[in-house]
């Protein structure tokens, strides 16, 4: 029997401290890309790929993420008595209904796996899909979506994989390839931040992922590992240790690290020029340093 994947783990527990002072009391997650939150993003990314219920694994001082997605009732009320529908509607679309989503607390930095154990309760004996909102990806068909309909031939655990430069494989958990088969990855192994010059590969596991229940199992050891972290890359490395295969999925769309101020800047421009009422101010603009600058120089 085919199992279809409805819930979704977003861990946005992280202190953010790259982003001080602003994330002093601003939340990352809802730090904005031109006009929406980078969790606004994930959300839509995981709506599209037909997930029905949201896990945010959260930390203290992040009620502000949690009032993001309440209703609003004042502020739609103004905006209805001002005849702004277009506004409305916008504002509607980022309401959840009440069940549809949930909030757990990682009280400890513990590292990624901890953060996805922390919901285990709420996610049963199915599998689960889980979304870093820090990457942010463009694309025609939502990421996850691709994902969803590769799992849907596989029913085995997926992990979106990105070919990265092998002076930056230090910085990634990498995969170990049994087959290339394309877009879909076989996998012996999964290492997580190799050290210089003992990479596998150059395909990196990035921000996307779509797990078994048995990764989960594997979490409960608790066990320790690059960074002295609970390592999500080592529980689903142990589960295909214990038979079950672990594919890496090369998505169709441009990846934004959106966790370092870099990557931050890069996908607010890039999602600014994909805007047709923004483009032009901002492409002249653009134009105007660039023309400057080579003319200082």
């Amino acid at each position: 029997m085919r199992t279809k994947v409805t819930k979704a783990i977003f861990p946005v527990a992280g202190l953010g401290t790259r982003f001080l002072p602003a994330t002093k009391s601003v939340p990352k997650e809802i730090m904005t890309l031109v006009d929406r939150p980078l969790v606004q993003y994930a959300i839509d990314e995981a709506r599209a790929a037909g997930i029905k219920e949201f896990i945010f694994v959260t930390s203290r001082g992040k009620g502000a993420l949690e009032d993001y997605f309440d209703n609003a009732p004042q502020l739609e009320s103004e905006l209805r008595k001002k005849g702004k529908t277009e506004l409305l509607e916008i504002l509607k679309s980022t309401n959840m209904d009440s069940g549809e989503i949930a909030y757990m607390r990682q009280h400890k930095p513990l590292g990624l796996g901890h953060a996805v154990w922390c919901a285990r309760r709420l996610i049963a004996n199915e599998p689960f899909a889980v979304i870093l909102p820090d990457d942010v990806i463009a694309a025609e068909k939502p990421c996850l979506a691709q994902m969803v309909e590769a799992f849907e031939e596989t029913q085995s655990n997926i992990v979106a994989a990105m070919e990265v430069p092998d002076h930056m494989t230090g910085s990634y958990g990498i995969l170990d390839i049994k087959e290339d088969m394309g877009s879909i990855v076989s996998t012996k192994g999964m290492v997580e931040k190799p050290g210089p010059g003992t990479a596998p590969s150059n395909l990196a596991v990035i921000g996307r992922y779509i797990l078994t229940p048995t990764v989960l199992q594997k979490l409960n050891r608790k066990e320790a590992g690059a960074g002295g972290e609970i390592q999500l890359t080592d529980a689903i490395d142990a589960a295909r240790e214990d038979g079950e295969e672990v594919y890496g999925f090369r998505f169709q769309g441009q990846r934004f690290d959106c966790g370092s101020k870099a990557g931050f800047l890069q996908a607010t421009v890039a999602f600014a020029l994909a805007r047709p009422e923004l483009r032009d101010d901002l492409w002249n603009y653009i134009s105007d340093v660039v023309h400057s600058e080579k003319a200082a120089q």
